[in-house]
């Protein structure tokens, strides 16, 4: 099966530049990237069908795209074990996600939901419309390459949204236009889910997340049929509806959520002031870099012991929103073997226990052949 090759390539070649100096080739990211799309064309899957799996079934079969921390794709690994807090990975396997944002011009209201509280990450927790994953083995494909990300098409993230609009809000792909879609930045951050399931969580999120956002003339164009499976509640808010709702101590927002809008949807000239502005001009577009954030002190910890990676703490007493300075990505590679418990992690995941892609399972090979 040449996808399993490939796949076992793509997965062992990100972790060599985290404990090799000699610089990596830019041909070689654009090849590799190539040819994690190469993976999803020769997987060809059979058309994913969220209303016949459980939160269990997502967990163990959908496959995210592993990635390096330079945001190019290096394999797979199950949802569960990318998500899994634990000491041999304190934060989890990194991978892609995505963002998306949908307004109503006509009321300048952005839609929210509230995840489920059968959810396994982050239940009850309210958010943006809605946020998931790019999967590996997806038609059309879901994977990104480099070129995908300079030129601000980034189509695999927009089809991943497509496909879960309907999946969890019932939103048909008939009626979300992928070239309505703006693409705006990238963040890379983590969080333990310590707020839901205890400071020991065995779960949280480790994402480069690209931000997505949408317009729609008036809410009314769009059918919405919440999955009671996926969401407990939605709500369309203007910015001071929202202001109030994410200073109510009752009510838990997701951390991902908080960062975007603290840092740019909302703050002074961010993208909310101005719709139109952000969805018909590039002036907001960030595509080159890539925003770093730990979280606040609440979603530390977890399984793991995660601890900072990117910076100091934010203020610990306010409560979610105390996210600790951003910091740009610029070290070069000889800096980063300073790292030493990055360089341990690194060797860690590459000899003692490397991680294992899902595409050699049993379910895969059984399923896709």
């Amino acid at each position: 099966m040449h996808q399993l090759s490939l796949a076992r390539i793509l997965h062992y070649y990100a972790l060599i530049p985290s404990i090799a100096p000699k610089t990596i080739p830019s041909s070689t990211h654009i090849v590799l990237s190539s040819a994690a799309k190469t993976i999803d064309t020769l997987a060809n899957m059979s058309k994913w069908d969220g209303a016949k799996m459980s939160q269990e079934d997502f967990m163990e079969k959908d496959t995210v795209l592993v990635l390096d921390e330079e945001d190019n794709v290096i394999g797979s690994e199950s949802k569960r074990a990318a998500h899994e807090f634990l000491p041999h990975q304190p934060t989890g396997v990194l991978h892609r996600a995505f963002s998306a944002f949908i307004f109503d011009e006509s009321t300048n209201e952005l839609l929210l939901q509230q995840r489920a509280s059968d959810k396994i990450t982050f239940p009850s927790v309210w958010t943006n419309t809605c946020c998931s994953h790019p999967l590996h083995g997806m038609s059309p494909s879901e994977v990104d390459t480099p070129a995908d990300v300079a030129n601000g098409t980034v189509l695999g993230a927009k089809n991943a949204a497509i496909r879960k609009l309907e999946h969890e809000l019932g939103i048909p792909p008939s009626e979300v236009s992928i070239d309505k879609f703006k693409f705006l930045t990238r963040l890379h951050y983590w969080a333990a889910d310590t707020v839901t399931h205890g400071k020991k969580s065995p779960w949280g999120e480790h994402e480069i997340d690209y931000v997505l956002f949408y317009t729609v003339p008036n809410k009314s164009v769009l059918t919405i049929k919440p999955h009671p499976e996926e969401i407990d509640d939605i709500a369309w808010v203007t910015q001071e509806k929202l202001h109030e709702m994410m200073n109510d101590s009752s009510l838990l927002f997701s951390p991902w959520f908080r960062i975007i809008v603290n840092k740019w949807v909302t703050s002074e000239n961010g993208w909310w002031q101005d719709l139109k502005v952000t969805m018909e001009t590039d002036k907001f577009c960030d595509y080159g870099s890539i925003h770093r954030f730990d979280p606040p002190a609440e979603h530390m910890g977890g399984a793991g012991n995660a601890k900072a990676k990117f910076s100091d703490v934010g203020d610990s007493s306010k409560k979610q929103g105390a996210y600790g300075k951003i910091k740009i990505h610029k070290e070069s590679k000889a800096s980063q073997l300073f790292h030493l418990d990055e360089v341990w992690s690194a060797i860690t995941l590459l000899y003692i226990k490397p991680l294992q892609s899902n595409l050699e399972s049993d379910y895969v090979k059984e399923t896709f052949n």
